[in-house]
């Protein structure tokens, strides 16, 4: 049976909209390591993990490059010690995270070293840490005992990706679709609930929808800023950002990352296809589409939104979810 979350990026209102997700019953939260967006991860989850009693707290994803592996031992350890057997972490490669600085993901080469050494300092290991040994070496009662048994997931959506998810991780997180062969398979989607009366040329819709189609023509330019003619309106949207000098011009894409349109290109996005392109429709039809992705090897689905009204998209999923 699935299990259904809601991602929250960490801002000023995480924490009241965690407390009403544990209200509307769900199994999680999940928050992104975005610096260059909003708040800190790692303070964000201890204010959560403080203002709630049952529901799990995760992130997803920690992007290793920001961080020490020590430094993320210790902010997992104490994040334990608020909220026992409620942490989970996802790891990333960081394809928003580190184009939003300009540079390119890191390899998974890196990434299973990076979780490889924060598994092996929760446990209670000496760790060797470009050349330097490494340890947890709090005293008694200011961090939980060694081992720290926290589940440290992977997020990837290609084969290698995934095959490392099966050496090193305890469970898999995907973008937009599901794996099989997982016990543990969380599928992140974005999207709004319809009301029966709505589509997608709907105000509302549209202002949810956009940020959300937005991310789309983010990523296709990250690949090959070419790609993005392809999309609908694309070559507008691609001269737009082109008027920005290039040294700059990663920056000026990603503001309003996913939450809002304020970065003076996403305006021109079309969300005549955003039914398509992001997981939008009405209460049956994404119960439906959950159906799905429980089929396709799903154990359980983290349901995200923009920024335009995330209390009403909490209330709406809960009640496709029959929470």
């Amino acid at each position: 049976m699935l299990t259904f979350s809601f991602r929250l990026p960490p801002g000023p209102d995480t924490v009241r909209f965690a407390q009403l997700a544990e209200d509307f019953g769900y199994e999680g939260v999940w928050i992104p390591d975005v610096p260059a967006f909003g708040h800190d991860i790692w303070i964000t989850m201890s204010r959560v993990a403080e203002a709630t009693k049952r529901i799990n707290v995760g992130a997803a994803v920690i992007i290793p490059s920001f961080r020490h592996p020590l430094a993320q031992a210790s902010a997992i350890a104490t994040l334990e010690a608020l909220a026992p057997k409620r942490i989970r972490i996802g790891f990333g490669t960081g394809f928003t995270g580190r184009s939003g600085l300009g540079k390119p993901p890191i390899t998974l080469r890196h990434m299973r070293r990076h979780i490889e050494q924060v598994r092996g300092l929760l446990q209670g290991d000496t760790v060797d840490i470009e050349g330097g040994l490494a340890q947890l070496l709090a005293s008694d009662g200011w961090l939980p005992s060694r081992p720290i048994d926290v589940p440290l997931l992977v997020a990837a959506n290609g084969p290698r990706g995934r095959q490392l998810a099966h050496e090193i991780g305890d469970g898999l997180i995907t973008l937009g679709g599901a794996a099989s062969g997982f016990d543990v398979c969380f599928a992140s989607v974005n999207g709004t609930v319809l009301e029966n009366d709505e589509d997608a040329t709907t105000p509302r819709v549209q202002a949810a929808t956009a940020p959300l189609v937005a991310t789309k023509y983010h990523g296709s330019w990250i690949n090959d800023p070419d790609s993005v003619r392809d999309l609908p309106n694309g070559q507008a949207w691609l001269e737009s950002v082109e008027e920005v000098p290039e040294a700059v011009r990663h920056l000026s894409v990603h503001r309003g990352h996913n939450l809002e349109i304020i970065n003076g290109h996403d305006e021109l996005v079309d969300t005549s296809q955003s039914t398509k392109m992001t997981f939008t429709g009405t209460r049956d039809e994404l119960r439906t589409r959950l159906e799905e992705l429980e089929s396709a090897g799903a154990s359980g689905v983290i349901f995200g939104t923009s920024g335009a009204d995330v209390e009403r998209e909490l209330r709406c999923f809960a009640e496709v979810a029959g929470l």
